[in-house]
């Protein structure tokens, strides 16, 4: 199988990488920061703030790819603190109603700029 670009829409620009690609029926997500679509940070020091803009940019990014929240299959949550993980659980449930995907949660050092606290990537299966 081929891998195919995904064109991501209302999202910021990325370096060195790619918010998306497909390969047969799968949609591999790149991990997801808090930024806003002009890549400024969203909610510093504030984990619900970012965690919504996670999981709003995680949707935005699906759908360019043809896919909804509703089509995860495996996400990876990757915090700073393990404090934050009711927060996190919080805000999945808000975007994750029946159906909450399998999921690795895992406490790291720092994510790639230590302003971040959360990051998510997601595997998917296009409709």
């Amino acid at each position: 199988m081929r891998r195919e670009d995904v064109a991501v829409r209302g999202m910021h620009k990325t370096t060195g990488y790619s918010h998306a690609a497909k390969v047969g029926g799968l949609v591999f997500v790149a991990g997801q920061i808090a930024q806003d679509v002009e890549g400024a940070l969203v909610g510093r020091g504030d984990i619900e703030a970012q965690a919504v803009q996670v999981f709003d940019n995680l949707k935005a990014v699906l759908a360019s790819a043809g896919a909804t929240l509703d089509d995860v299959v495996k996400m990876t949550t990757y915090t700073t603190s393990l404090a934050y993980r009711p927060k996190i659980a919080e805000v999945r449930a808000r975007y994750f109603k029946t159906y909450f995907p399998p999921n690795t949660f895992v406490v790291v050092a720092s994510l790639a700029a230590p302003e971040y606290l959360l990051e998510i990537e997601a595997v998917a299966a296009v409709p």
